[in-house]
């Protein structure tokens, strides 16, 4: 299966749920977006790493990190394997002298790895057809050229999902246009989500 790599380029948070946060991973040389909701604690270990914050004692990542790091093994990289019922899962490829072994990971823990070691991600392509959002061509203006960088973006108001039940697929649609223009990318989860839905329902 060909795999396709992504990066990430940008972490939202709601403040109106609280513990709401989301990595969104961009495909390179690509519009498509997948955005993927995370815990505050995963959200402020990628970020950290991100901005190249030096904690006064190691983060459990950073633990990881220099664990593996003691021991000659190295974080090779990191694939967004498979999607079930709305949760992601991962693996870590990981390389020793004698050996490569595959390690299940969730896929907050595996990201938060991979920023540290600068290993790439990867998923395929059905995972980025069923939960990815196509971008318009004008943000690919936004790219950030070398290095990556957090963008936080702040989301105001995120719609119930009876409130999406109620438009029509052309609504959400444009909608879903609206919310990813202001970087919302909590909310177009919901949206990506009740679009897939209808589409499955067909």
């Amino acid at each position: 299966m060909k795999k396709i790599e992504l990066e990430i380029v940008a972490l939202s948070h709601s403040i109106t749920q609280t513990h709401s946060y989301a990595v969104v991973l961009g495909e390179v040389n690509g519009l498509r977006r997948l955005p993927i909701v995370i815990g505050g604690f995963e959200a402020q270990a990628i970020a950290v790493a991100l901005e190249k914050m030096h904690p006064s004692r190691p983060l459990t990542h950073d633990l990881m990190k220099n664990f593996m790091s003691a021991f000659t093994i190295d974080l090779q990289e990191i694939i967004i394997c498979d999607l079930q019922e709305g949760i992601f899962y991962s693996k870590l490829v990981c390389v020793s002298e004698h050996d490569t072994v595959e390690i299940d990971s969730r896929t907050s823990d595996a990201l938060a790895l991979a920023v540290r070691f600068g290993c790439p991600i990867y998923t395929y392509e059905h995972i980025l057809d069923s939960a990815g959002i196509l971008m318009e061509d004008s943000s690919s203006k936004k790219k950030k050229s070398g290095g990556v960088t957090a963008t936080t973006t702040t989301t105001t108001e995120t719609g119930s999902r009876e409130d999406l039940k109620a438009l029509s697929i052309e609504d959400l649609n444009s909608l879903l246009s609206e919310v990813l223009e202001q970087e919302d990318y909590i909310r177009a989860i919901a949206i990506r989500d009740e679009i897939n839905s209808r589409r499955r329902a067909r």
